[in-house]
């Protein structure tokens, strides 16, 4: 019994080295970019630290909470019908004034003055490394790689799988001249087949020109990061988007702290705010914001409006696929602040109205299969 034990625990070891070794599970970083990892002030004891005391889990989750949390997930945790979108031409956006397509999620595109940025594309189909588990909702797959134009800078906020993918990436690099990054990140890209020399890694509070009045800062999250088995080995950011005569917040995965309301005080007033708003939970509070913090967030930012992302094409918490949007916009016109709800693929022109409609509701729900 004991030799057959040591052999299943052995033929399962190394059918999980064989798994991590997939390429869509990337690479940690090693050499010079390592040791630049280890120099940073927010890395400490073999990962990167928040900048407040957080929990990935919470500090009430348990497994059986966890458990029992998706075992009663809300009966609408995702649509029934395929979701509406908006059929737009990328190649021929206008651009006098900085427009934004957004992707579902947290994927969207901006376009000002022939310049195009692309950030955290997941066109994959699943936020997952394997394909069976956080499929795309139906009908939020509206766009893919080949309908992306040539992308002069593409961010990424962090190494998670609904935020970075691996079949996405591969398929844009010929389109990509700069890849902006979090510390570490471009481990994976260069493992995956992207040019160091197209490669800018960021620690916070750094800043890159990416070209001449356009600069991207680095800011911070309170969030994590991994791949495999270990967190914390690579950086997870925001970012502060300087464009000529507008400034953006660019939000990534985060939970609420009173980093928004230094960063507003530092780098606004800003124009846009994009913001993560969904897959919350009182199980993991820390991580990511409920619907009423970000209206606070944007407030603290000092922003002119807000556009909520990281909902419409993912269902990775147990709510209504519609909640983060139903309360969100409950609580911003509650408090004066205005904000636009496009539909995937819909552009969000700065300086014209808004888009609002609620088209969510126009879609049915159901079970999550």
């Amino acid at each position: 019994m004991m030799v057959i034990t040591l052999v299943v625990v052995a033929l399962l070891t190394a059918t999980l080295f064989a798994l991590l070794r997939l390429p869509v599970f990337g690479t940690d970083p090693t050499g010079a970019r390592l040791e630049r990892i280890q120099k940073s002030a927010h890395y400490r004891d073999n990962s990167f630290q928040n900048r407040e005391e957080t929990s990935v889990e919470g500090k009430e989750s348990t497994a059986l909470k966890l458990l029992s949390g998706y075992w009663n997930r809300s009966a609408e945790n995702e649509p029934k019908q395929p979701l509406p979108s908006v059929r737009t031409d990328l190649n021929t956006l206008p651009d006098a004034q900085p427009t934004l397509v957004w992707f579902g999620h947290s994927s969207y595109l901006l376009r000002h003055n022939g310049f195009t940025l692309l950030m955290d594309p997941v066109f994959g189909g699943n936020a997952a490394p394997v394909s069976f588990f956080g499929k795309s909702f139906a009908g939020s797959d509206a766009y893919s790689p080949a309908d992306m134009p040539d992308i002069d800078v593409l961010v990424l906020s962090h190494d998670h799988y609904d935020h970075f993918d691996y079949t996405t990436i591969k398929a844009l690099i010929p389109k990509v001249k700069q890849f902006v990054v979090a510390l570490g990140v471009g481990a994976h890209l260069e493992h995956w087949g992207v040019p160091a020399n197209r490669i800018t890694e960021l620690d916070w509070f750094e800043t890159t020109t990416v070209q001449d009045g356009i600069r991207l800062t680095a800011t911070p999250a309170r969030h994590f990061s991994g791949r495999a088995l270990a967190r914390g080995r690579t950086l997870w950011a925001s970012y502060v988007l300087q464009l000529p005569g507008y400034r953006l917040f660019l939000g990534g995965d985060s939970g609420y702290d009173k980093t928004f309301a230094q960063l507003g005080a530092q780098y606004g007033p800003f124009d846009l705010a994009i913001l993560e708003c969904g897959q919350y939970n009182e199980l993991w509070p820390d991580i990511h914001m409920f619907p009423e913090e970000v209206v606070q967030a944007g407030q603290d930012l000092n922003a002119k409006a807000i556009v909520p992302v990281h909902w419409g094409k993912f269902a990775l918490a147990y709510h209504a696929w519609t909640e983060p949007v139903e309360r969100f916009t409950k609580r911003a016109q509650a408090a004066g602040m205005p904000f636009a709800t496009p539909q995937i693929g819909q552009p969000i022109v700065l300086g014209q109205p808004l888009p609002q409609s609620a088209w969510w509701r126009t879609v049915g729900t159901g079970p999550a299969q």
